[in-house]
């Protein structure tokens, strides 16, 4: 396989990747994008996340991949799994289980032949508030709204205002303490992602770039904090939080979304 080029964004190296890498990397999110939905498929009242983990690790390892955040940074489980006013790093539990009216977002990565996969999404376990469901619709737009912003030439931040904006304008706050991130042959990879604006100059978008873009979203204040356990990320208010990724490849036409979830 050929070598990536690399672009100079802001100082840092940004991995351009080959059309035979983002083919790799597309057999990655397919994986994670299988599991997801098949995850989807077992979400409700009763089932606790480490079922949850053990479903989609099976699965993924079936796919000859490896749950790339298992050991992650010393990471215990192979989803990041968080509920309710948990905004990400949820760690998997057999005594965590879901209940009627939970929100859970589910984050999953994989390695494949050398390259990673990375999604998430946010689901409703049961029925589920009104204004709950408006804020998983709205992160879910938000994304979408980012990916129109994948066109070489445009800028990183050209993302950042579109998903701040959307965000914003239904009443929703933008969570800053974390961003999503370029990814390939390392999980995290240059530039930074942010999910708002915050008036610096960002790098421009070339063709062979993969970037995962992820809003979170906190019906409350953006503000949030790190439980004891050193991962679990939580609103500060305690608010439900939403969370929304995809993995896009950059082009020289329409933005490739890897890891979407087809059928």
């Amino acid at each position: 396989m050929a070598a990536s080029t690399r672009a100079n964004g802001t100082g840092r190296s940004i991995v351009v990747k080959t059309v035979a890498e983002i083919s790799v990397m597309r057999e990655a999110n397919q994986i994670v994008a299988e599991t997801l939905t098949m995850l989807k498929g077992l979400v409700e009242p009763g089932i606790s996340t480490w079922e949850l983990d053990m479903a989609a690790e099976d699965l993924c390892l079936k796919r000859h991949g490896r749950p790339a955040f298992k050991g992650y940074r010393g990471f215990p489980g192979s989803l990041c799994v968080s509920v309710n006013e948990e905004v990400v790093h949820g760690i998997p539990s057999r005594k965590k289980k879901l209940k009627d009216g939970d929100i859970l977002s589910i984050d999953f990565g994989v390695e494949f032949r050398g390259f990673f996969g990375d999604s998430a999404i946010t689901l409703p376990v049961g029925r589920i508030q009104a204004g709950v469901l408006r804020l998983l619709e709205v992160t879910e737009s938000s994304l979408k709204k980012g990916i129109e912003q994948v066109t070489a030439g445009n800028h990183v931040a050209d993302i950042s205002k579109s998903i701040q904006g959307h965000v914003e304008r239904h009443g929703f706050s933008i969570v800053r303490q974390f961003v999503g991130h370029g990814i390939g042959s390392a999980l995290h990879e240059p530039p930074e992602i942010p999910n708002f604006f915050h008036g610096e100059r960002t790098p421009r978008l070339l063709p062979g770039m993969v970037l995962a873009i992820e809003p979170m979203v906190n019906m409350g204040t953006h503000k949030v904090k790190v439980l004891k356990d050193g991962w679990t990320v939580i609103t500060g208010d305690r608010q439900p939080s939403a969370h929304f990724e995809h993995s896009v490849a950059v082009t020289d036409g329409e933005p490739i979304v890897l890891s979407r979830r087809e059928n």
